[in-house]
């Protein structure tokens, strides 16, 4: 911990690593709002090292599983989502740079930025070590949630889960409508309703593309569902 600003002393514990060079932490921290240098470069390459670390994994971790099996594992591994929602155990908003209009806009907490800022920490620290050290970082971030892949149920998406369980049931299928759309076009953000009517289920969710939306709301539909039916289940 010695070599890295104490500003960052919390995160740097939190990844388990400790930058010489407390210069690439910031750069990977810096929105293009705040300025240059920023962290587009290095999400770029921490992109590439989030992927071939989860596909590595995965690729262990599960031996008898098809390419395509694999790779909608890993597409759900290194989304927008779930980057986000490990950014946000790290407590990664608070340490964020960004311009004024970001600030006021809740930058901080925008599921995109944190995910980018996330990439960019793992390029930045190939770059203070090697890209060894980078897949350590990520390898501890994503272990528990590997070791709880049930191949049977997430080797298919959301949406398919929640279709097959509706028609097992016979009832009609889920209808999704946009709730919220904002952001350029760059950087969009929606927020996606799934309405399961006859259950009078309606759940949302929320990401970076309107796929990504139907996505989560289809999981939070599945869970609601799932509830309902277990409660019914214990009805005398």
């Amino acid at each position: 911990m010695t070599h890295t600003d104490n500003r960052f002393r919390r995160l740097s514990l939190a990844l388990d690593y400790s930058f010489s060079q407390a210069e690439l932490l910031r750069q990977a921290l810096t929105h293009r709002s705040f300025g240059s240098p920023n962290n587009e470069r290095f999400e770029f390459v921490g992109d590439s090292i989030l992927n071939y670390t989860v596909a590595r994994m995965l690729y262990d971790q599960f031996p008898k599983l098809s390419e395509g099996e694999l790779s909608r594992l890993r597409a759900n591994l290194v989304n927008q989502n779930t980057l986000a929602e490990i950014a946000h155990e790290l407590k990664l908003g608070d340490y964020l740079y960004l311009g004024e209009g970001e600030l006021k806009s809740g930058g901080f907490n925008r599921p995109s930025i944190l995910a980018d800022a996330l990439e960019a920490i793992f390029a930045a620290i190939s770059f203070d070590a090697n890209f060894a050290a980078a897949e350590l970082v990520v390898s501890k971030l994503y272990i528990q949630r590997v070791a709880a892949i049930d191949t049977t149920q997430q080797a298919k998406d959301a949406k398919t889960r929640l279709q097959e369980a509706l028609q097992a049931r016979r009832l009609p299928l889920p209808k999704y409508r946009i709730l919220l759309q904002s952001g350029e076009a760059h950087e969009q953000w929606f927020k996606v309703a799934c309405d399961l009517g006859d259950l009078a289920i309606d759940a949302s969710g929320e990401g970076g593309s309107r796929r990504a939306a139907e996505q989560q709301a289809a999981e939070c539909a599945l869970q609601l569902l799932e509830h309902k039916l277990a409660s019914t289940k214990k009805r005398p």
